[in-house]
């Protein structure tokens, strides 16, 4: 093989790193790993290809987007640079209404069109597996649409997508002051469609003063159980509302987002096996000031996740390197948990035992970088050293 390999394995070396490492791939599968030197003679026989002392990692996975929507806020952005208040958005149209609004009017087609270059830009950074919320529809036809529109875009490129239904992610202006019977009315009976048609893997809400309030989301986490979906949850982002207890009382794979969890929040996630899935773009987005409790979570030994939240308002990133230094400079990750975080812990997050890291039996999804140590990754700023993906075992050039 002639390179190192970054096997991400939770025990051994930092990074499970092993210097002069082989890799063996049969039928998309990892075969084999371990020192070159100790390559059995069965492999013998096998094509080799010579990585030239370049690093391979697992393949990078992206497990919070909100990656298929119409129309941007860009002018939104200029507008709150200039000074504009919360309000004077709102009123001018702005903020997730607008979103909504462009997602109403769009086709499928459309929205496929639009996200595809998004995906692409992930995609050449070493992505493998991105995780695709709805949310921006808030009415039964648009969700469903951009579900399907998800499930698209894995059919359009070697890529592994997952589809989360965020139904419970605002409340749309013709339900305003009425979120309860939104979530009843509307939210329930889509979440049911949607898994009757195969189009939801995962269910997401948003807790939040300007959201759902924890009674409301426990709601929607009462059918996804019924229906037998796994949850996650945006949580404690803006402020405390005890989303993280409810989220961790059903055993959500992860929680998200988290600037305001307590101590005790960390200690019920690390009881339920949720998985914390750190957002910097979106807190880098919105100027907040409150860091989410990296260290407690280090100490409670809770598992985490780093996301590029790509979405139109917070978060209108599309580099998870970009996510990996991030989480680095603004909360002091340590680069090897920045690259558990988007392998590994991301893969957890998504409930999928089969990815994120470089072991026999899983997936030879990986990725090959110009780099001499993994610490590179969360180290450069807009510097892309991708030198091949491989997705299922097979090299892909996007």
């Amino acid at each position: 093989m002639g390179g190192s390999a970054a096997t991400m394995a939770l025990e051994g070396p930092a990074y499970g790193l092993i210097p002069e490492a082989a890799l063996a791939v049969e039928h998309g599968s990892i075969a084999w790993v371990g020192p070159e030197a100790e390559l059995p003679g069965a492999f013998d026989t096998w094509r080799r290809q010579d990585l030239e002392g370049r690093l391979i990692t697992p393949a990078l996975i992206d497990c919070h987007t909100h990656l298929v929507f119409a129309g941007d806020r860009a002018r939104e952005f200029e507008m709150r640079l200039n000074g504009a208040t919360y309000e004077e958005l709102a009123r001018a149209g702005g903020g997730i209404a607008s979103t909504v609004a462009a997602t109403r009017a769009a086709s499928e087609e459309e929205l496929i069109r639009t996200a595809l270059p998004r995906l692409d830009a992930l995609i050449a950074e070493g992505v493998s597996t991105v995780e695709v919320k709805s949310g921006y529809g808030l009415d039964r036809e648009t969700e469903l649409t951009m579900l399907r529109a998800a499930r698209r875009l894995g059919e359009l490129r070697p890529v592994t997508i997952t589809t989360t239904f965020l139904g419970a992610h605002a409340v749309p202006p013709e339900y305003e002051g009425r979120a309860e019977a939104y979530v009843n009315e509307v939210c329930l009976a889509t979440l049911r469609a949607a898994h009757a048609e195969g189009l939801v893997d995962a269910v997401d809400g948003f807790c939040e003063t300007i959201a759902f309030s924890a009674s409301q989301i426990d709601l929607v986490f009462q059918c996804a159980s019924e229906l037998g979906l796994p949850v996650k949850l945006h949580a404690e982002q803006l402020s405390h509302q005890g989303g993280t207890a409810l989220a961790a009382r059903h055993r959500a794979q992860s929680v998200d987002h988290l600037e305001y969890a307590t101590e005790a929040d960390a200690i019920a996630m690390a009881e339920a096996g949720s998985v914390a899935t750190i957002l910097p773009g979106a807190y880098y987005t919105i100027r907040e000031t409150q860091a989410p409790p990296i260290a407690l979570f280090r100490k409670h030994g809770v598992p985490m996740a780093l996301a590029t939240d790509c979405n139109p308002g917070s978060s209108p990133m599309t580099s998870l390197l970009m996510a990996m230094n991030m989480g680095c400079t603004l909360f002091r990750m340590t680069p090897e948990e920045a690259l558990a975080g988007v392998t590994s812990h991301a893969a957890r997050a998504l409930g999928l035992r089969d990815r994120g890291q470089i072991a026999p039996g899983l997936r030879a999804d990986l990725a090959v970088w110009d780099v001499q140590h993994p610490a590179e990754l969360s180290y450069r700023i807009g510097f892309n050293p991708l030198h091949m993906r491989i997705f299922g075992g097979q090299p892909c050039c996007n």
